[in-house]
């Protein structure tokens, strides 16, 4: 018995305080144990446990519904202020309530707050009518100098008549010295996952724990996350012991922050398109009308963009947007009721469990309506558009002269304008390099970066000799005024350009009785090469006269630079063996007679800038006597800015050879995305704006995630390796229907996940420690966004040298939904679930792609250890089983994806419309399966823990932020449609607005 009763009370530990020899304790050692721990805001100053015993109601028939209402007040506060109160237990005179009240550092309290706790019965909790049976009152101070830390309370109604006992007990606060161990003592584990040891004082400096990252304090989490709530909780355990469960929901300042920064780089966007269209030069008036009616488009919708942008940088109310707001115009581009869900499990030996779920209204444009579907559809729709107008454009013809545009040369034009702008950055840098290597005189300097300005050089070469580019330039010729005024006989008839889309391929002709002066020209390739061949003759010279440099400031090593430049020469000649026309000029193999039967380049072709054209022929021919004793170190010209003087000349040619022919080619590849678009510019452009809202919404959730789980994985080496080896695994949830609006909204949902493939992020140090600091920040545009995430300096030195160094991290993004509302139940009997099946089939495809990279690529302890029984392999298989199975309402869809999820150290996003009450539904049931299956949770307070997670925590609080209801909203005769776990207690729900 005497060790039973140990037993109980090593398990039910009193609250933390100093003890003296005697258990009274002195009025100051009070107020400092209630002062808290400063070094964790999210631990309470004081958590009590209330349980009632031998309640009764006037009707002895019945016994009470009952709940406890806590009220504090203190001196010289003259009023009482309602603190908490626990949930409703039904049909008992002796209620042990499991979520235990809390006082956290904001709520002041001392030894001399008051406390009064009033019993209440609930008559009819949906209508919500109770009386209260009767109430008691204590001090903090009685509470703590009581020897058991327990007071045993007799309940007192109005009348003053005895209804019952209130025991209160307090719990304890662990001592850092028992459970916040020193680093020195961590085990070499913890739950399966390797703990390395790691220098006391980096902990120290940046809040590293082993347990979780804080986010009321940590410097990170802070800066990104505020108006945190919390509710503490008691569940007791398979083995008799407790569990301490911390709930917690925080909004974040990226709901506003990231869509600023989204809107502002689609403007850059859009505004450059318009530039690059303009920049085309005079064109025929048939192809100008055609120009103008894009550029039209694009600066309509580019002031829609800068109307937000405004609204946005205006906007002064609370960093979320609640979801009776969904359809404001103003805020569109905010996710919906955006908030990080955090459970902290703390076990039996000390150790904290964290696990977060970013919580969001169902990604889509509320503003724009759904009347014609979603995203998915609108895509199917514009795609067969552009089919029918090509089609009917083009069905009166009987030309057949045209040019031929495959939807893949779309592609490639994309993306050879990216390649463009990207090599004739990096030539102009390297370019530079060399001319301060040279201005330095640095022999080394000046063969490191020349290699790299020929091999940029050389790539750039590449990018810009195929046929596409060639035809690209044909085409904008021959829509030059001066072409048709040239080609063209006189005619009444007005032209036009009827472009089509036959059998995927593009055709732009020529309609009226001049169709015989179609884009077809006469115009040689072999125009367009002699610009990239000044590009390349240009290089071999600066190679050149590098190497008669080097030669003559070193002739002992004289022959290793032979080596070199037979080695640069003997990958040209390679290229030219490739390709017929070969336009990597050999230096070597160059003769008088050679270069004097190489035809000069027209006039057209080479730079306006023919002051530095000497310099292309004076390095192609053999070198003169004098030129051989310029820059030899024994001759009397030689002084410091001789490699300078000597280099300039070429490289200034180089570039501007560079400039003019990346100009040629991106306006020949805008002219081609020019004739794309045309016909349906105003459905792409419409189009393209809700999936822009879409997408900002998406991925500002992402951002959140993947912040917050870096954090609490910062020492996690498994995790890490992981995100930079194959990426960071993005799951999201949600639980539309599959009818009516909904549909749209699921449709736009996941096409906006499916977008953030194009996301990368990349983790940097912060310049700074303030919270601006370390915000966020987006580059990139609409074909791919990378995410710059700023860490303190501790933090980022904790990090592996992969990412440290810059390495882009990928996501890769699955979503699977379960609709559970009784639209679905209309969807499943009337209507169609295939958009559902799609969606977690796919999804399901990748999710398993996904487990079989990790499995190449990285060993199993990379991964979480789990108390489950059941191996990942054996999840994936279940989970397919079900993807698969035609059941109505399969929420095992939901709680198998879930767990995979976290089994893989992925990130858990949920959504319903608004992110208020089915979702409310849902991540409280995935709190108390994780308590149950990985914390041994009692399995007969299931249902108790859910319904007070429902009632009491922090969801029934998000209710009141977005809506100023405390009710769920549901009625109880949607919730017959729901699946049983989905259900909140009576109370809860009620009619308001959604």
């Amino acid at each position: 018995m005497a060790g039973g009763r140990e037993r109980r009370e090593r398990t039910q530990r009193p609250w933390s305080v100093y003890r003296a020899n005697t258990f009274e304790l002195s009025s100051e050692m009070i107020g400092l144990a209630l002062a808290g721990n400063s070094q964790d805001p999210d631990e309470p100053v004081l958590e009590f446990s209330v349980a009632c015993t031998e309640l009764a109601t006037p009707a002895l028939e019945r016994k009470p519904n009952s709940f406890v209402a806590v009220s504090c007040t203190t001196p010289p506060q003259a009023f009482w202020t309602k603190h908490a109160q626990t949930e409703v237990i039904e049909g008992t005179s002796n209620p042990m309530f499991l979520s235990s009240i809390a006082f956290f550092q904001d709520c002041n309290i001392n030894p001399q707050t008051q406390v009064k706790l009033a019993v209440y019965d609930v008559k009819d909790r949906s209508q919500g009518t109770m009386y209260m049976l009767g109430s008691a009152l204590f001090a903090v101070k009685e509470l703590l100098q009581e020897k058991s830390h327990r007071l045993e309370l007799e309940l007192r109604s109005a009348e003053n008549q005895r209804v019952g006992k209130v025991t209160v007990t307090a719990w304890q606060m662990e001592d850092r010295a028992d459970h916040r161990m020193s680093v020195r003592s961590l085990p070499e584990s913890i739950n399966g996952r390797t703990v390395l040891p790691v220098d006391e004082s980096l902990t120290e400096s940046m809040g590293v724990r082993i347990k979780y990252a804080s986010l009321c304090k940590d410097s990170l989490l802070r800066s990104v996350f505020g108006g945190t709530m919390s509710r503490m909780y008691r569940f007791p355990t398979t083995d008799g012991k407790h569990l301490r469960v911390l709930e917690q929901m925080a909004e974040s300042v990226l709901s506003l922050n990231i869509p600023r920064q989204f809107v502002k780089l689609l403007l850059e966007e859009d505004a450059a398109r318009v530039c690059e269209l303009e920049e085309l030069g005079e064109l025929s008036p048939c192809w100008e009308n055609l120009r103008q009616q894009i550029v039209s488009q694009y600066q309509s919708i580019t002031l829609a963009y800068q109307e937000t942008l405004s609204d946005l940088s205006n906007y002064r109310g609370p960093s979320f947007k609640a979801s009776n707001l969904k359809a404001d115009k103003k805020l569109e581009f905010m996710p919906t009721n955006l908030h990080v869900q955090r459970m902290r499990v703390q076990d039996e030996l000390g150790f904290e469990h964290t696990y977060d779920v970013i919580t969001i209204g169902a990604p889509a444009a509320h503003c724009q309506g759904f009347k014609s579907g979603g995203l998915r559809k609108l895509i199917q729709k514009f795609e067969e558009a552009k089919k029918h107008i090509y089609e009917e454009g083009c069905s009166a013809l009987s030309s057949s002269q045209s040019i031929v545009y495959i939807p893949q040369d779309i592609i490639r034009a994309k993306e050879i304008i990216a390649h463009i702008n990207t090599l004739k950055t990096q030539v102009n840098y390297y370019a530079e390099r060399l001319s301060r290597a040279a201005k330095d005189r640095s022999a080394s300097g000046l063969e490191r970066t020349l290699a790299i300005l020929t091999d940029k050089t050389h790539q750039l070469v590449t990018v810009c000799d195929c046929k596409l580019l060639a035809s690209a330039i044909q085409a904008l010729n021959a829509a030059r005024p001066e072409y048709i005024a040239s080609k063209a006989s006189p005619t009444t008839e007005p032209e036009q350009v009827v472009l089509r889309n036959d059998q995927d391929t593009l055709l732009a002709k020529w309609s009226g009785r001049n169709s015989r002066s179609s884009l077809h020209v006469d115009w040689h390739e072999e125009e367009w090469e002699k610009v990239w061949v000044n590009v390349d003759k240009s290089l071999e010279c600066i190679i050149q006269r590098v190497d008669k440099l080097l030669q003559k400031e070193r002739r002992p090593s004289s022959s290793s630079l032979d080596c070199t430049q037979h080695d640069l020469q003997g990958g040209s000649s390679k290229k030219g063996e490739e390709k017929r026309r070969a336009f990597w000029i050999n230096p070597g193999s160059l003769s008088q007679d050679s270069l004097s039967s190489e035809p000069p380049p027209p006039s057209s072709s080479l730079p306006p800038y023919s002051s530095s054209s000497p310099a292309l022929s004076s390095s192609a021919r053999p070198p003169s006597p004098e030129q051989e004793n310029y820059g030899s170190p024994s001759a009397e010209e030689a002084y410091p800015g001789e490699w300078s003087e000597a280099l300039y000349p070429l490289l200034t040619t180089l570039t501007e050879c560079v400039a003019m022919m990346t100009d040629k080619a991106k306006k020949s590849m805008v002219f081609l995305l020019m004739q794309d678009s045309a016909p349906t510019i105003a459905m792409d452009v419409s189009l393209q704006y809700r999936r822009d809202v879409v997408f900002c919404q998406t991925l500002t959730a992402l951002i959140c995630g993947f912040i917050i789980k870096l954090r609490n994985c910062l020492r996690d080496n498994g995790f890490l390796r992981q995100l930079y080896t194959i990426g960071l695994l993005a799951q999201f949830e949600s639980l539309l229907s599959t009818y009516g609006e909904e549909l749209a909204m699921l449709e736009d949902m996941s096409i906006g996940v499916m977008d953030l493939r194009n996301v990368t992020f990349k983790v940097t140090q912060a310049t700074g420690s303030s919270a601006p600091d370390m915000l966020p920040i987006i580059t990139g545009n609409r074909d791919g966004f990378n995410v710059r995430i700023p860490l303190p300096g501790s933090m980022f030195d904790a990090l592996p040298r992969e990412i440290q160094s810059g390495m882009l991290l990928r996501v890769q993004p699955v979503h699977f939904n379960v609709g559970i509302n009784e639209q679905q139940t209309l969807a499943e009997k009337f209507g169609d679930t295939s958009l559902q099946e799609i969606i977690n089939v796919e999804s399901l495809s990748r999710l398993n792609s996904y487990y079989e990279q990790f499995k190449e690529v990285l060993p199993e302890d990379c991964l979480p250890r789990s108390r489950s029984q059941t191996c990942l392999p054996e999840l994936l298989r279940f989970l397919g089983q079900n993807v698969n199975a035609r059941k109505n309402k399969n929420v095992d869809i939901l709680w198998q994806a879930a767990e995979i999820c976290r089994r893989l150290n992925g990130v858990r996003f949920t959504s319903c419309k608004s992110a208020k009450d089915r979702t409310a539904m849902s991540v409280t049931l995935e709190q108390c399966l994780i308590l149950q299956h990985e914390h041994g949770m009692a399995p007969q307070v299931f249902t108790q823990a859910l319904d007070c997670m429902r009632s009491e925590g922090c969801r029934r609080e998000n209710t009141v932020k977005n809506v100023g209801s405390r009710k769920y909203a549901f009625n109880s005769l949607q919730l017959r449609a729901f699946p049983k776990h989905y259900r909140p207690p009576e109370g809860t729900y009620g009619k308001v607005e959604t």
